[in-house]
């Protein structure tokens, strides 16, 4: 025992209880809403929370508990018994509890629950007679035993399994509902025996033992390898940690007047407003998600659509149904957002478990904050901002084309919307392996468990032949934004051999196919996509953070298509276009090379002179798509080696083709070479050696001005970007060099031609020295990846071989290419952004690298008032919503 930090635990139940909705820090999402619930008068068994300050000790000392928590524990349990009228481990009335875990932030399936929690040899026929049901008190035991093994005890869950599936052939019995009592007593006979061949010790009977194992339990849950994944899939700090909930058991299967299920108040996938749920007769609230059983409609109408024959709750229990509608309402008004519910009906009377803000895909969670703030029930602000950007991925990629035919081969339920195509895969640590060399899987299960989190993530979509629309693969799906079938009942998947059987055709391991969450469709090989149709929903909360941002959004864009899909998801212009990417086309790669090859400046531009048109070309397009709009284009970045062969028959080929000697290409390859390219001969650097290139691409960029002013009412204002400047005095020699250019061809044209001459801070140099480069450069973008590679000296190519290490490890919070370093990156931007404006005060600034679709990254730029970022074009979506929270947060901290 360590010392006690104070009040380590709440009490909640009998109308009234010690925490509160706003204490979900201290109590966890899950005893915070009991609690809250509880001041509500809503009808929640007694209970107590056992602190996430609680945990913090555990780990801090050895997994250890502070002084006076077993006292503080004990006297919950008396009060919940008191509440009840039960006693824990009396074997005549016994008190029953459930263990479940609750972090602030809801990890559904993650960490640990036990159930039943008090039975043993003596209360459970205590339990048998209260109830006057002895099949349902031995039922209750059997699933205790299972349940408190494998979370507690270590015991494998199969192991259980194959016991009451070899005792139900032994019997001939089909469904755990054919079991009596008797055969129940013979099944937890032969699980004792397998706990005590497992761990040598017999199943605990001492009550307080049992609770006590069942707390360690779910305390270290939060260390398992499933809620570590999660948590960094999601963003969740691992310094939370958890609260422990024990709760008064209320029961489900007590017969046909008993029942359990899980609800949402609005569609968790389309944002409708009606009531979304499933539950089941006879029955505890795992059944509903374990997917051994199906599970029934809540609402007449959803089973209508469903087709299903199985009764409605509506129908089966209509009084029960009206106080259900009832209690959604008030806590959705009260929340004021959907809620994820939990319920359990014992005898006809109804009981709230859980009630939390329901995991969402995008689609609805912009139709739920959309409708919200047209209802009134929340502001346009806190629509906004209740729409993670990131989410924004799903809705901005293609579905399946509605005219492409399918093979279907069976259907099961639309779990989580969205298609995706790969190969077949049934294991989760092989679905990883694959895609980590490229592959494209689908995961396959019979049900997915926590333990597949892995898998999931790295699969494109999954598919399981059991569990509903609230089953674990259909609420870790629709958080990941991932399409999912489940229930697909008609398939028969067959790990040992790697198939699946379905309509008469076998499915192996590596095989194409098609899955459409959106319907439940499972189809043989690919299927064509098309370009996602964005709704109303989104163009309303888009245009709300349009009304509320600041911060510019443009693109980075270096092909027209590219251009135009960015404008089309409300780019604000172009904010980098890579020139060098143009050169890479198969009809000018040769003249590329045949400049790089040349032996004087006479020949380098008899070749450049060929480029000229083509570059030009693309400018102008560039230009006609956004009419009007910034243009930023870079200048010639990478070195000239990477525009060369790299292999001995790669030369051969390429001298053959372009008709020159393979020695003397060899030669220059050879002569290019450099040790570290990314510190060589690149950027301005090649316009320092070979200034006709830069020449050559300022001519392409004026005249495309000029052709472009002709053929659209708003001629365009480009933004020349030199790169990789480290000093004024390289920036003013390629400057001056683009000012005679445009001179030049205004001359020729007779044209005037607005441009502005910037450069890229990639350099920690170039942030260092922003107020003298300032003195002549027009603007400044921020090229971050660079800025990251140079301020860690770390190669991004290489980086994934080890920054993984760093972040478990603490070292770094985040790939700092993937989200700003702010105190090391981010400070030279911010030391470069305040030079740059002390020299130059209207100073135009933006970030043109991977940072700029990263909304934390936003966030960055907001608060140090860049004027924009630009990022990759179906990101532009995720940066404006983004920079609309940034402002809201702003003015809220203000």
């Amino acid at each position: 025992m360590t010392k006690s930090a104070g009040k380590s635990v709440y009490r909640f139940g009998d109308g009234s209880a010690e925490g509160r909705a706003d204490m979900r820090d201290l109590l966890g999402g899950k005893g915070a809403n009991l609690a809250e619930m509880s001041n509500l008068g809503l009808p929640v068994p007694p209970g107590f929370t056992i602190t996430t300050e609680v945990c913090h000790s555990y780990y801090q000392n050895g997994q250890t508990y502070p002084n006076g928590l077993g006292s503080e524990v004990e006297d919950s349990i008396s009060f919940i018994a008191g509440t009840v009228g039960a006693k824990f481990g009396d074997k005549d009335d016994p008190l029953l509890v459930s263990v479940r875990s609750g972090a602030r932030a809801s990890m559904p399936g993650m960490m640990d629950t036990v159930l039943n929690l008090g039975l043993n040899d003596e209360t459970v026929e205590g339990l048998a007679k209260r109830s006057g049901d002895a099949r349902f008190a031995y039922d209750s035991y059997r699933r205790f035993i299972h349940m408190y093994s494998d979370v507690v005890l270590g015991v494998e869950h199969h192991d259980f399994e194959d016991i009451l599936e070899e005792y139900k052939d032994s019997i001939g019995a089909v469904g755990d509902t054919d079991l009596s009592a008797d055969d129940w007593r013979q099944v937890i006979e032969r699980y004792k025996e397998c706990v005590e061949e497992q761990t040598g010790k017999p199943f605990p009977q001492d009550v307080n033992d049992q609770l006590w194992g069942a707390i360690s339990a779910v305390f270290s849950s939060w260390q398992s390898a499933r809620a570590v994944t999660y948590r960094k899939l999601h963003d969740i700090p691992d310094d939370w940690g958890t609260a422990v909930n024990v709760q008064a058991m209320v029961f489900g299967n007590l017969g046909d007047t008993s029942a359990t299920g899980v609800a949402f108040t609005r569609d968790p996938s389309t944002g409708a407003n009606e009531l979304y749920g499933e539950f089941l007769v006879n029955a505890q609230g795992e059944d509903v998600v374990a997917g051994i059983r199906t599970p029934q409609n809540i609402t007449e109408q959803a089973r209508k659509q469903a087709g299903s024959p199985d009764p409605s709750l509506e129908e089966l229990m209509p009084k029960t149904f009206g106080e259900l509608q009832d209690i959604f309402a008030k806590l959705e008004r009260h929340y004021r957002d959907m809620q994820d519910l939990e319920f359990t009906i014992q005898d006809g009377k109804l009981w709230m478990l859980q009630t939390r803000s329901g995991k969402r895909t995008a689609k609805a969670a912009l139709k739920i904050a959309a409708d919200m703030a047209e209802e009134g029930l929340i502001t346009k602000q806190e629509a906004v901002q209740r729409i993670n950007p990131m989410s924004l991925d799903q809705l901005l990629h293609p579905t399946l084309d509605p005219s492409a035919k399918r093979d279907v081969l069976a259907t099961g339920l639309p779990a989580s919307p969205g298609a995706a195509s790969g190969e077949v895969v049934f294991d989760s640590d092989e679905a990883e392996r694959l895609k980590a060399t490229g592959h494209r899987v689908i995961l396959v299960r019979v049900e997915t468990s926590p333990e597949d989190i892995h898998g999931m993530h790295a699969s494109e979509g999954i598919l399981t032949t059991r569990g509903g629309m609230t089953s674990h693969a259909a609420v870790v799906a629709r958080g990941m934004g991932k399409p999912c079938v489940s229930g697909a009942g008609s398939i028969y998947v067959d790990y040992a051999n790697e198939r699946m059987t379905l309509a008469g055709e076998e499915i192996t391991k590596g095989d194409m196919i098609t899955i459409d969450g959106s319907n439940g469709q499972v189809m043989k090989g690919l299927v064509p996509t098309i370009k996602p149709e964005l709704s109303d929903d989104f163009a309303r909360i888009m245009s709300w953070a349009d009304d509320i941002r600041t911060l510019g959004i443009r693109t980075n864009a270096d092909t027209p298509a590219d251009a135009k899909m960015a404008r089309e998801f409300g780019a604000e212009g172009i904010g980098l276009c890579r020139t060098e990417h143009m050169f890479f086309e198969a009809e000018r790669i040769a003249a590329v090379r045949e400049m790089i090859l040349a032996d004087d400046e006479a020949g380098r531009r008899q070749a450049l002179d060929k480029i000229l048109p083509m570059q030009r070309k693309d400018f102008i397009k560039l230009f006609q798509i956004m009419s009007g709009l910034p243009v930023t284009i870079r200048l010639l970045d990478p070195p000239l080696h990477e525009f060369l062969p790299a292999t001995e028959f790669e030369v051969d080929e390429v001298a053959s083709a372009i008709g020159v000697d393979p020695e003397h290409l060899r030669a220059r390859v050879a002569e290019l070479k450099e040790f570290n390219p990314m510190l060589g001969h690149r950027g301005c650097r090649l316009a320092i050696t070979y200034p006709e290139i830069a020449e050559m691409q300022a001519r392409a960029i004026f005249e495309a001005v000029v052709e472009a002013g002709r053929q659209t009412s708003t001629p365009p204002v480009p933004e020349v970007m030199v790169p990789l400047i480290a000093t004024r005095a390289e920036f003013d020699l390629i400057k001056d060099r683009i000012d005679a250019v445009a001179e030049q061809v205004q001359s020729e044209t007779g044209k005037k031609i607005e441009y502005l001459v910037g450069t890229m801070i990639e350099l920690p140099r170039a942030c260092l020295m922003a107020a003298d480069i300032a003195k002549t450069a027009e603007f400044f973008s921020f090229g971050t990846n660079d800025l990251t590679q140079t301020a860690f000296g770390i190669s991004r190519d290489d980086s994934a071989r080890f920054l993984g290490d760093y972040t478990a490890k603490g070292i770094l919070p985040i790939d700092p290419f993937i989200s700003i370093d702010r105190d090391g990156v981010g400070e030279l931007v911010k030391i470069a952004a305040e030079r740059g404006r002390s020299a130059a005060p209207g100073l135009k600034l933006g970030i043109c690298g991977e940072h700029g679709g990263d909304p934390a990254s936003v966030h960055f730029c907001h608060e140090i008032a860049l004027d924009y970022v630009s990022c990759s074009p179906f990101r532009v979506p995720v940066a404006r919503l983004a920079a609309a929270q940034a402002a809201l947060h702003d003015a809220q901290d203000g």
